[in-house]
């Protein structure tokens, strides 16, 4: 998410108004030749292969016809594997068959995605492997993008030296030929600030501003990454910073003052930005008033809230799932849940589609309010358009489902995301392999653990504890005895750095 914020901010990935992330898969799933069919297909196979220990590429060839292998389709694929939190070593060979494919043009984009899939699993030698191989055979892929992704992984796994480092390597051995400048340091600078290591930043900044002269984005990407710490003061200073170099203050410049203020619940500061922001010729963007519905919101003052949305068409723009989004955020704040469905039956009236903030909010309101009848109303409507939760909604369901003892809505949302080719978050397993267990319903929440194991994913010491304790309670030591198997042989493909020794089970 903060990497999103980066990019909407600073311009490497802008989208006016929204809430969407650079690298979620609803950003991924464009239109392409294959179905939707199709891509589900393709990403269970590759998820339930048993790789490493048989090749995947040969099964690829079985399931994959030349007729759908489309660069929309690779893109939709790699989207999905990331979603799905696939094992980036299989994402890594799917891509790689791929590119042995006579009829296939790889893109930047399915490039971006395989490094961000190995780069989140810290698969950081494949990624490294990548990139020299891409730089060989199709160096006009290596974008500002990939050593981003890179470069932010690094710095939220690796030290402030191997960050740099990794900078330096970029140069000297991928971006051949090419002399870094200042779009190059914006993007180290980025991922430090992407990982809120301000002090990182700020040495960097220090260090290499005379060998890179800084411009008015390198002093927006500092001022976001001091917002994004919470520190409105630590903003504010760095802003007199900015004008004291000689930085004049553009549009993003007053779109990060505005939203710390918002942020913090500082309408009256924010509404103050947003009128100096018009007397110096500054034109407020869709996103400048959006942030502002957000801070009404927080406020707690709907009537502004409404009063703002309203002046988004007078300004001559267009609403889109952004603007709405802040003020259904506004309504359900102000425990409007009412309004709330009223302004999403709006948006589809207005081809407006719900996206992971909407629904997230939507069902965060309806659980606070103890509307089981209405959640699982909004649980059947949402997976009938096939539309996929990101984790933290998936998580609140799942804990909303076992807590009402609705164990069959529990095991039909892991089934339906598993069905999707993805692989639920660890606190999901952990809350619906307690409440089955708890029911006497341990093949049940033993198949949901092997599920996870089988797409690489280790459960948690508490699943793995609790599952021993109770096959052992019941004399499947056959059954334990298989599961200690699976874990093991997944603990030798995982990178050290992942693997976590399961004391418990061992």
């Amino acid at each position: 998410m903060l990497l999103t914020r980066m990019n909407r901010f600073c311009g490497v990935l802008l989208v006016p108004g929204t809430l969407n992330t650079g690298f979620r898969s609803s950003c991924w799933l464009h239109s392409c030749s294959g179905t939707e069919s199709e891509i589900e297909n393709i990403v269970r196979v590759i998820n339930d292969h048993s790789f490493p220990d048989q090749p995947l590429q040969p099964t690829l060839e079985r399931y994959i016809p030349s007729t759908v292998l489309s660069p929309s389709f690779v893109e939709n694929v790699l989207g999905r594997l990331f979603a799905a939190h696939a094992n980036g070593l299989k994402a890594y060979e799917f891509f790689k068959f791929c590119l042995l494919q006579s009829g296939y043009n790889p893109t930047a984009d399915a490039f971006e995605k395989t490094v961000h899939i190995l780069t989140r699993m810290r698969y950081f030698d494949k990624a490294w492997e990548l990139m020299k191989e891409i730089q060989q055979t199709h160096p006009s892929l290596l974008t500002i993008k990939s050593m981003n992704i890179v470069l932010s992984r690094i710095a939220k796994f690796q030290s402030y030296e191997d960050t740099l480092e990794a900078f330096e390597k970029m140069e000297r051995h991928v971006f051949v030929g090419k002399k870094f400048g200042i779009e190059e340091f914006n993007t180290l600078i980025r991922a430090f600030c992407t990982q809120r290591q301000m002090k990182e930043a700020r040495s960097v900044f220090i260090k290499l501003h005379s060998q890179f002269s800084p411009n008015t984005k390198t002093m927006n990407i500092l001022l976001l990454g001091f917002k994004e710490s919470g520190n409105v003061t630590a903003v504010e200073l760095f802003y007199h910073e900015m004008v004291r170099r000689g930085f004049r203050p553009n549009h993003v410049t007053y779109n990060i003052r505005i939203d710390a203020y918002c942020k913090k619940g500082c309408l009256g500061d924010a509404l103050r930005l947003f009128r100096e922001m018009e007397s110096v010729n500054c034109s407020p963007t869709l996103e400048t008033i959006t942030t502002l519905i957000y801070g009404a919101g927080i406020a707690r003052n709907i009537s502004k809230a409404k009063e703002l949305f309203n002046e988004i068409s007078k300004r001559g723009l267009q609403p889109d799932v952004g603007a709405y989004n802040a003020l259904l955020s506004s309504l359900i704040r102000s425990r409007n849940v009412k309004a709330a469905a009223a302004l999403m039956d709006e948006m589809e009236e207005n081809n407006i589609g719900h996206d992971h903030f909407t629904y997230h909010s939507m069902f965060w309101a309806l659980i606070r309010s103890k509307e089981i009848h209405a959640v699982s109303q909004l649980y059947k409507k949402m997976t009938e358009r096939n539309f996929l939760p990101k984790t933290r909604s998936v998580v609140m369901l799942m804990k909303f489902f076992c807590e009402n003892r609705r164990l069959d809505l529990g095991l039909s949302l892991w089934n339906y995301l598993v069905h999707k080719g993805q692989c639920p978050h660890n606190h999901a397993l952990d809350l619906l392999v307690t409440a089955l267990c708890s029911h006497g319903r341990v093949d049940e929440a033993l198949e949901c653990s092997k599920q996870m194991i089988e797409r690489d994913r280790l459960p948690s010491q508490l699943v793995l504890q609790m599952l021993k304790r109770i096959l052992l309670e019941l004399g499947e030591s056959e059954k334990l005895q298989k599961l200690e198997q699976m874990i093991k042989k997944l603990q030798m493909l995982l990178p050290p750095s992942n693997v976590r020794r399961v004391s418990s089970v061992d």
